[in-house]
């Protein structure tokens, strides 16, 4: 269990800590490749149910066929959204595209405003994208709140809010402005490689010894399932792997064949005709195959 301390003396040995682990500026740390303030809206916008790397592969020919707000807000929403449709939801996002550039290009005369109330009104664009454009882009105070975020920062009790928006005050209050930006993306960052949602690494974690939920996330629940379903459930991460292999190992430890063979040593024991015998032996042996091959079977259905 982690020592009491007050959530300001904890998230400034967050900070420290996870810049140490995780360096660089918002702009460094930022995955989604970009030139400037319109480009990373776009790119952001493509983010929301994708990935980074598949929106990096998108964005390229997306830019080449419209560089500037003025040609894609010029740009019939069909074409946008061929260009866009591995990202999933094309359609709503080739629409909040149009309308955004045609919002920077009415608006704001072609450029990408940084105020966040300016950036919050053009279509498509939310606070944590506005956050995302400000600290990045324009480099600006701002701390988007993604599932990452508010998952790390629960856990660490510096907030016990859900809403992301009252997450963002709660840690507003904690972090310095110039910080902002930075430490989420730390966040989101330690969030894909150690503090996942159902496998958290506590052993690996560099905020163990600071965090109260520390051990609780990956403990096992009352009436938890055998030890092989564990081990499934945990598929994927070091913590699965290593429950894995002995719950296997344990499940298809038990063999029918030496009951068998044992069996057919007491049918003859007692007496039992030679014929007997070897028919129950026979038996012994068919059923011991045939569980054989069903435990052998298990683990490659489960690891499919």
């Amino acid at each position: 269990m982690a020592p009491r301390t007050s959530p300001r003396r904890r998230a400034r040995v967050v900070l420290d800590r996870l810049a140490a682990e995780y360096p660089g500026t918002a702009r460094d740390l930022c995955a989604l490749r970009h030139r400037d303030a319109f480009e990373l809206l776009v790119a952001t916008i493509l983010s929301a149910q994708c990935t980074d790397e598949r929106v990096n592969l998108v964005t390229p020919a997306v830019f080449a066929r419209f560089p500037d707000p003025a040609s894609l807000a010029e740009a019939p929403v069909g074409e946008v959204e061929e260009l866009v449709r591995s990202t999933g939801f094309f359609r709503a996002k080739a629409s909040s595209l149009v309308g955004m550039a045609r919002g920077v290009e009415d608006r704001f005369g072609g450029e990408v405003p940084s105020a966040m109330e300016a950036v919050t009104a053009l279509p498509g664009v939310g606070r944590k994208t506005a956050n995302v454009v400000r600290s990045v882009a324009f480099g600006l105070p701002g701390l988007p709140v993604d599932t990452h975020v508010g998952r790390i920062v629960r856990r660490l009790g510096l907030t016990a809010q859900t809403d992301p928006v009252k997450v963002e005050a709660d840690l507003d209050a904690l972090v310095p402005a110039d910080e902002r930006g930075a430490f989420s993306l730390r966040l989101i960052l330690h969030g894909r490689a150690v503090c996942k949602a159902r496998t958290p690494d506590c052993a690996a974690c560099v905020l163990a010894d600071v965090c109260p939920s520390a051990g609780d996330a990956v403990r096992p629940a009352r009436g938890a399932a055998p030890a092989r379903r564990a081990g499934s459930a945990g598929r994927g991460s070091r913590a699965g792997a290593a429950l894995a292999g002995p719950a296997r190992r344990s499940a298809a430890a038990p063999s029918t064949a030496p009951t068998g063979e044992g069996e057919a040593r007491a049918g003859s024991r007692r007496g039992a005709g030679a014929t007997a015998a070897k028919a129950s032996s026979r038996r012994a042996g068919t059923a011991a195959g045939g569980a054989h091959r069903t435990r052998a079977s298990a683990p490659s259905d489960s690891a499919s």
